[in-house]
């Protein structure tokens, strides 16, 4: 396997599915993989391409999906039945080549997505707590709450269209958690889900949003008796943009610290 060089791939099994991979250089069998998750611009190699220095530094394998707008259309609700493939299995396809050819560990990820991506990482991780370690999402659109009132994807009250899918807040809410989006990311733009049920219970935009839900986790998580490790921030200069979240916000260094680092609240005092 190539290290210290960002590769664009295909699944073996599966020539369509495509992902970028970053193998750090002097990797040992069973270091951590950090996936990064694109959003509806489908900016994967961009992902990839910003943030394999990171995963250089700090000794992590690096993913990033490339979920096809054709095949994968719904790839933020993981793939509702009728609204194409299922993006959560294709993820841990994706996984189990990556395992096989770098030795790293597969049984727990940490897992960013960004805008999109961030609304299919915070999803993924409620249907699946025992694979993810660490969860950052970055400028979700909106969220998923553990509300038994709401069915999903507002809520886990019920599965239309993902009905073998169980969310299990009791699970979930052990995850370290991290919020992070751009302090001028206020617009209500076409992009932006605009559900008068959603403005009631979320806020009217993803800085709104964010912290009402990572307000709600953990005051779940309370209540539960639970001291999991949450964080919610704005990122300086940034709107919702990747590219200027990464560069003016500092949103790649906010990332890694969170999950990898020792000194994360230092750097955001």
């Amino acid at each position: 396997m190539i290290q210290g060089e960002l590769m664009e791939r295909t699944l073996k099994t599966d020539p369509l599915l495509s992902y970028y991979l970053y193998v750090p250089k002097g990797i040992e069998s069973g270091a951590p993989i950090f996936i990064t998750v694109h959003g509806i611009s489908r900016n994967a190699a961009e992902h990839a391409n910003r943030l394999a220095p990171f995963a250089e530094q700090y000794g992590v394998v690096l993913v990033a999906p490339m979920y096809d707008k054709s095949r994968f259309p719904d790839y933020n609700c993981l793939g509702r039945e009728g609204q194409g493939e299922r993006s959560d299995r294709a993820l841990d396809r994706i996984l189990e080549e990556v395992g096989a050819l770098t030795e790293a560990a597969t049984d727990k990820v940490y897992l960013f997505g960004y805008s999109g991506g961030g609304q299919f990482a915070h999803r993924y991780a409620l249907a699946y707590p025992e694979r993810v370690e660490c969860l950052v999402v970055g400028a979700a659109g909106w969220y998923t709450f553990p509300d038994h009132s709401f069915e999903y994807p507002q809520g886990i009250g019920s599965f239309p269209g993902l009905e073998d899918v169980e969310m299990d807040p009791d699970r979930f809410l052990n995850i370290p958690t991290c919020v992070l989006v751009g302090e001028a990311d206020t617009e209500r733009g076409t992009s932006l889900n605009q559900d008068a049920a959603v403005d009631a219970q979320q806020g009217l935009n993803r800085v709104e949003r964010g912290l009402s839900w990572l307000t709600a986790i953990r005051a779940a998580a309370h209540q539960r008796g639970l001291d999991t490790r949450y964080h919610y921030e704005t990122l300086p200069q940034s709107t919702h943009s990747f590219a200027r979240c990464m560069t003016k916000g500092g949103l790649g260094h906010r990332v890694f610290e969170f999950m990898f680092g020792k000194n994360f609240y230092e750097i955001t005092k």
